[in-house]
């Protein structure tokens, strides 16, 4: 009885003396100087800029997608192009987007209380949950807002000023599972969070309800920094996650290992779990360079005593500087995604052309167009669709999209629908092909150059009505001399 009661009481001083240290809060004032949230951005200089953006956009790049149906190409037949998919359009959604950053990894590893942390969201009432078991089921968005809101996945989806609204190609089921969460906050202005649930090895993707490695891929494609979050003191590597290393393939300059908690153990016992943590990812990472690794613990109490503080502090700055690094380079990786979308879509609209001519070509009075057109979906080396492409413009091998997707756009959009690119062209609004090759050659370095130069990307007053310069009338003959005005 002696030995249990003193057994008891040296239980209830040790968990006493945890709950003490637990309620030991550490000082934040390094995130708000590393992340600079004090300062002041020029937010006419980055509204101006987006507007510029959004201009070059709607006149010189939408147009060809709508044409051409680039959105309905599909996507996941697309090989060529890791990181955003071939078959997804821009839109203002995501012109006007903030940067994403997502957080993956185990179930219980900290995801949803590194968040709690970084926006400072400790004991109040909007932190997100966070326990010892799988506590986080939905896909969460922490997003600015102008007060402190939840919103339901269904509305973000149907709302088409944010860039979840292709998320409704998921089901009811997997709506049910997104939430937003508005607050006003100072991060949240420059940077949007997404907190993802957390991956359990014996659960199947079914048992879900919804497409889960699916969408876990829509929100890779998008986000600007990938956050994959690991427990040192459970390194399971199984099925599910080496599912979800094959999804980040492409993605690599984006990924951040987070090996979080990692004051729960001693420096020496730290180290070998570093060690094994490579070896484990090593066959599923498979670049030169792997990944950058934060060692540290991203929760809002002090570090445990006897463990490598000043380490950890470090590691904690250099990831918040790596964070900064995404949100101040914001405007320059849009300019840059839009300029990559634009060739991809000049891409799948010479395609498309070259398709049309060959058609028109093989066709003949007595040719059934079905069996024509079948044949040069089914063979388009034959007939060297792709070559030819290759040879007249100034397109990388590289560029080029698989093959047998086209089998599939052409099965559900009929080849009759669509006109070549030099019939592409009217008097007031010019060629298509004409306009998107002036932005991806010019508009968009020029405005690129601008942001980084420092220059205010200002708008002339034909930019804003949409004058522009004389199109050619390609339609027009030439006057002969002699010939009358």
């Amino acid at each position: 009885t002696e030995l249990i009661s003193l057994c008891l009481v040296c239980h209830l001083l040790s968990k006493s003396e945890v709950e003490e240290f637990d309620s030991v809060l550490r000082d934040r004032s390094h995130i708000d100087e590393t992340l600079r949230l004090a300062a002041e951005e020029k937010a006419a200089d980055y509204a101006a800029a987006i507007q510029k953006l959004r201009k070059i956009y709607h006149t010189s790049i939408k147009p060809m997608e709508q044409a051409y149906k680039y959105n309905e190409l599909r996507q996941h037949e697309i090989s060529a192009y890791p990181g955003r998919t071939l078959g997804d359009s821009a839109t203002d959604g995501e012109i006007t987007s903030k940067p994403m950053v997502l957080f993956l990894g185990p179930w219980s590893v900290g995801k949803s209380s590194m968040i709690n942390y970084l926006l400072g969201l400790h004991d109040s009432p909007y932190q997100l949950y966070t326990g010892a078991e799988p506590t986080t089921s939905e896909f969460t968005v922490i997003m600015h807002g102008e007060k402190i809101r939840s919103v339901e996945g269904i509305v973000m989806a149907a709302d088409s000023s944010r860039s979840f609204s292709p998320l409704e190609k998921f089901g009811q089921n997997f709506l049910e599972k997104l939430i937003g969460i508005e607050m006003p906050h100072k991060l949240l202005e420059r940077v949007t969070f997404v907190d993802t649930p957390g991956i359990i090895e014996n659960r199947k993707q079914q048992e879900r309800g919804y497409p889960f490695n699916d969408v876990c891929q829509w929100f890779i494609d998008r986000a600007d920094l990938i956050f994959v979050v690991f427990d040192p003191t459970k390194l399971d590597v199984g099925l599910e996650l080496e599912m979800l290393f094959r999804q980040l393939k492409g993605r690599e300059s984006q990924i951040r290992i987070i090996l979080n908690k990692a004051d729960n153990l001693a420096t020496q016992d730290l180290m070998r779990v570093y060690g094994a943590l490579f070896w484990s990812l090593a066959p599923l990472i498979n670049v030169t360079e792997p990944p950058r690794v934060y060692v540290s613990s991203f929760w809002p109490y002090d570090y445990a005593p006897d463990t490598s503080r000043e380490l950890f502090k470090k590691e904690e700055i250099s990831l918040l500087e790596d964070l900064n690094q995404v949100i101040e380079n914001r405007m320059e990786n849009k300019i840059a995604f839009i300029r990559q979308h634009a060739i991809r879509v000049r891409i799948h609209a010479l395609l498309v052309d070259r398709y049309v001519q060959t058609f028109k070509e093989k066709m003949s009075f007595f040719s059934d167009p079905e069996l024509v057109f079948q044949e040069i979906v089914d063979e388009p080396d034959k007939f060297y669709i792709f070559k030819s492409i290759l040879a007249k413009t100034n397109v990388s091998k590289f560029d080029l999209p698989n093959r047998d997707a086209y089998r599939d756009f052409f099965g559900i959009n009929p080849i009759a629908n669509f006109k070549s690119l030099a019939s592409q062209c009217s008097y007031i609004g010019g060629c298509l092909l004409d306009k998107i090759e002036k932005a991806i050659t010019n508009e968009l370095p020029a405005l690129l150059s601008s942001i980084n130069s420092g220059k205010q990307p200002g708008l002339s007053s034909c930019e804003v009505t949409g004058c522009g310069e004389k199109p050619k009338n390609r339609y027009r003959k030439k006057r002969k001399n002699g010939d009358r005005g």
